[in-house]
């Protein structure tokens, strides 16, 4: 069994990234664009969120009724992190920053 599958099996969510070239990343399973700008998207999705970082990011389709989007660019960084995780890590600061 792939990570793949055990992936959609324990949430019942299956989700697409699709980078060509470094250039286009088309996502589904978007439920929200959180911030975006020129090099970062930070995106929530159905399995965390997602932070696309690059130059010259933009962002070229956005369909929340299909939950896709489209992001174009010279794209250098995909990374994950759990929904649960960046509330602690805000509670957290926001804590030793009062």
């Amino acid at each position: 069994m792939t990570i793949d599958e055990r992936k959609s099996i324990t949430t019942g969510v299956i989700q697409n990234l699709i980078l060509e070239n470094r250039g286009k990343l088309s996502i589904s399973g978007v439920l929200d664009v959180l911030s975006f700008d020129d090099q970062v998207v930070i995106l929530e999705t159905e399995l965390g969120l997602l932070t696309v970082k690059g130059e010259n990011i933009r962002i070229n389709k956005l369909s929340i009724d299909t939950s896709e989007v489209i992001v174009e660019g010279d794209i250098s960084s995909l990374a994950y992190s759990d929904k649960e995780n960046e509330k602690i890590k805000g509670n957290f600061m926001s804590k030793i920053f009062k």
